[in-house]
Formats: structure tokens, C-alpha cells, sequence
């Protein structure tokens, strides 16, 4: 029996190491697309924001967050004070990738400093702004964008010390620039998501299936850790601490909270349950987060009960109501609104809580709603809504189970994408309840 099993997890694990890259080859490819990003993404970016001069500025171990996605595939920090800037000559069409550092910034931005001909860093920074004089210097500070605020204190002090006065009044705030860079896909980028979010569902689907589950003793706390645990094996990253939940005749719905932080560890999964879990995985620099539903079959059953597959097509509904909303231009405020509005209409109990997805799990661009906010967000609520960005189409709605005496709440969450032919889900979305065991057919008396 052990050695059956041994075989079945090295199995298992061959599937999905089939499609995951070696560390070498992620760096090849990590690279490409940066290449591709600043020769050819940023470019329109910066002409978007209008900003024709872009300043970076990190210490080590202290990165901005928007520069941290820029390093290099072997650089897994920044070194000393790192300074980027990108020059964009609309005119002539051209863009400059300069770090003010001691060394080269990996093969696509070259260092722009001799220590032995200006021995001052900041000095430097001077110089190459006076060659060229800007119009505008957009540096990293941001009310609302946490992600487009990465420059401290005091390097914004020192900075502003030594820019000469004439140019003080041209230096604004990059927010605009910083999230279009953080939220905006290229077309490579979406051919890798596809293959991301494909494990994501693998890796949900063995770990909500008898391989992993065996009702009356697995616990919620197993299921969260074998995830953790292989998505280790297959050489990849969480970027947050898996969840799994449980609903159940037996028990009341909690707030929204508890399939996060609220609920019990250890609850010991019975024949059922409707299973819920929260799982994301970091791979080439990209995050995905996902939500699905499974159910626990009881004895001699061999699908879900009718109400639980038709509270599930509910969740389905919202989702429609949510995506059908995504129109360039429109705040994330105003999708939220329009999609609760028409969800309520339809007879649904919607709650909306959708998030950018990509460079970071919770990334920049429009929030379309949060748990305890459903009148709208504002600051990132109010940011528009741009083509080839990627959202963790996160939401649920609470359904009334007479079956089970209580309201149950059905939970989602898909990757989906938003591009110049509208939206579409990154790697397809879940429509039906996962079964636990999987119903197989048997043959003979």
C-alpha cells in the first residue's frame, strides 16, 4: 500500500512538473519579456501618462515595488541605491533605459555612472536629467496605489535636494505610469497566464478529489498544507497561506470573514460538505487567485443535491452580471454598481469584491468593490478600466438552503482577462461542484 502510494504522488507530480520550466529556463524567459516590456510596452505607457521622464529609486532589501518588477531574473534584489530612468522622446520615437549604479541593470538598462568621473550618485542623476530636460519627472508617490508609492522618505528628500530649482516644478506623481506598468498584460505574458492558472486548477482539483481527501479524517488543515506542501514539490511559490472551508447542514453562515481568518482549524471533513478553498500560486512573475466549491458525496450518491447545484448556478449568475459590466473607460465604481444593481434585480444576494491580478496577487489598477465595501472604493475605485489588464473576478452571494435550515454563501474566484475584444476567463471558470470521491462507474453484479 505505501509503495502504491509513493507511486501515485510521483505520478501525480510528473502531470503537472510537465508544464513548469526549469530555474534556468524561467530566467530566459523572464527576461524576454522584460525586454519586450520596456522596448515596446512602455514606450505607450509613459505617452499615456504623459510623463517623458520616469525615476526609480531603491535601496537594497528596500525595494519600490514597481521597480522590484523590473530587476533582472537573476537579480533577487536591487544593490546598494539603485537608480532607473527612462527618457521618452515621443518625437523621435526613441526611449533611454539608464541606471545610475555602479553596473549594468542586467542586459536591458546600462549603467549611466562612473564612480572615478562623478564620484556623487545623485550627481549624476542631475547631470542626465539637465542633458536631457524633461518636461515632466515622474517619480513613485501614490495616495491610493500602495504598489505606486514604493519611494521612501528619504530618498525623496535627497532627491529633491539636489534637483536644481527649475526643475522642482516638474516633477509630479507617477501613479498613472506605475500602475499602467504593474497592471498592464502583453500578449506572451497571456500564453504564459493560460498555463499558470491551468496548475492553480490542477492542483485544486487533486487536492479536492480522494487522492488527498478521505471524509471522516482528513481535516481542513490537512487540505491547506498538502497545497502548500506541493506546490513546494513543483518548485513554485505561494503567494499567500492556502484556505479550506466548510459548510454544512449543522452549521450557521458566518460573516464574510470566516472562509478567511474566522473559520475553525482542524474541522474533520464529513460526507456532505460543501467545500470551499482560497489558493494562488507565483510563477514567471506572474500571481494567479482562485476560489472553487467541492462536494463531499454521501453514501449511494453520485452527484451534488439538486439545491446545492442550483445555489452554485447563482454564483455563476453574479459572475455574468460582474464581466458583462467590463467596458473601457468605466471606473471600477461604476462596474460594481451597475453589477450589484442588476444582480439585486434579478432576485440574487451579490457581493462583489474584485481585484487587478498579475504582477502581485492583490495588484494595481481599478478595485471593483471590497467585502465591506460594496458603495464603492474610493481613489481606486474611481480609476478606469483598461484594455489587457487582469482581474481575480473574486465574489459570492448568499443563498437560502430550506434543505439545510440556513443560508449558505457561494464563493468564487477566477482569473479573467480584459482585452481589446472584451472579456474572457484567463483558463475557462468553474461551472460545475468538484465531486469527492470522483463517481466512477462499476460493471458487474
Amino acid at each position: 500500500m505505501k509503495k502504491l502510494t509513493i507511486l501515485l504522488l510521483l505520478f501525480a507530480f510528473q502531470i503537472n512538473a510537465q508544464q513548469i520550466l526549469s530555474e534556468k529556463e524561467r530566467a530566459r524567459v523572464v527576461d524576454e519579456i522584460l525586454a519586450d516590456r520596456f522596448n515596446n510596452l512602455l514606450p505607450k505607457l509613459m505617452d499615456r501618462a504623459d510623463i517623458d521622464m520616469w525615476i526609480l529609486i531603491s535601496r537594497e532589501y528596500n525595494e519600490d515595488p514597481v521597480l522590484k518588477t523590473m530587476l533582472p531574473a537573476t537579480w533577487l534584489n536591487a544593490r546598494r541605491r539603485t537608480i532607473i530612468l527612462f527618457y521618452r522622446d515621443k518625437a523621435k520615437n526613441t526611449i533611454e533605459k539608464l541606471a545610475v549604479a555602479r553596473y549594468n541593470f542586467g542586459d536591458n538598462i546600462i549603467s549611466a555612472w562612473d564612480k572615478d568621473q562623478e564620484p556623487i550618485q545623485w550627481k549624476r542623476l542631475v547631470q542626465l536629467i539637465e542633458e536631457r530636460n524633461p518636461k515632466t519627472i515622474g517619480l513613485n508617490f501614490s495616495k491610493h496605489f500602495n504598489i505606486s508609492d514604493g519611494l521612501d522618505k528619504t530618498d525623496y528628500d535627497e532627491f529633491m535636494e539636489f534637483l536644481p530649482a527649475k526643475y522642482k516644478s516638474k516633477v509630479v506623481s507617477a501613479e498613472k505610469l506605475a500602475t499602467g506598468w504593474i497592471e498592464t498584460r502583453t500578449e506572451r505574458e497571456m500564453v504564459i497566464y493560460d498555463q499558470l492558472v491551468d496548475i492553480t486548477h490542477d492542483i485544486i482539483a487533486e487536492a479536492f478529489s480522494e487522492k488527498v481527501i478521505t471524509p471522516g479524517i482528513t481535516t481542513t488543515t490537512d487540505v491547506e498544507w498538502w497545497m502548500r506542501d506541493k506546490v513546494t514539490a513543483l518548485g513554485l511559490e505561494t503567494w499567500f497561506h492556502p484556505t479550506v472551508d466548510v459548510q454544512r447542514t449543522s452549521e450557521t453562515l458566518g460573516n464574510h470573514l470566516y472562509a478567511f481568518s474566522d473559520r475553525p482549524d482542524n474541522m474533520v471533513i464529513l460526507p456532505g460538505d460543501l467545500l470551499h478553498c482560497d489558493f494562488g500560486i507565483t510563477y514567471l512573475r506572474l500571481n494567479t487567485d482562485c476560489q472553487e466549491l467541492a462536494y463531499v458525496l454521501k453514501p449511494n450518491e453520485t452527484e451534488a443535491p439538486k439545491f446545492l447545484k442550483d445555489a452554485f448556478k447563482k454564483g455563476n449568475q453574479v459572475q455574468d452580471f460582474l464581466t458583462n459590466n467590463f467596458v473601457a473607460g468605466k471606473s471600477g465604481n461604476e462596474i460594481l454598481l451597475k453589477a450589484l444593481s442588476e444582480a439585486k434585480a434579478a432576485g440574487l444576494r451579490p457581493s462583489i469584491y474584485t481585484h487587478p491580478l498579475g504582477s502581485y496577487g492583490h495588484s494595481s489598477g481599478p478595485t471593483i468593490g471590497m467585502w465591506d465595501a460594496q458603495g464603492g472604493v474610493t481613489g481606486a475605485g474611481d480609476y478606469p478600466l483598461y484594455p489587457n489588464t487582469v482581474y481575480a473576478i473574486e465574489l459570492n452571494t448568499t443563498v437560502t438552503i430550506p434543505e439545510w435550515k440556513r443560508d449558505i454563501r457561494i464563493m468564487f474566484e477566477e482569473a479573467g482577462f480584459f482585452g481589446e475584444d472584451g472579456f474572457r476567463y484567463v483558463n475557462g471558470r468553474q461551472t460545475e461542484l468538484l465531486l469527492i470521491p470522483r463517481v466512477k462507474s462499476h460493471q458487474g453484479n
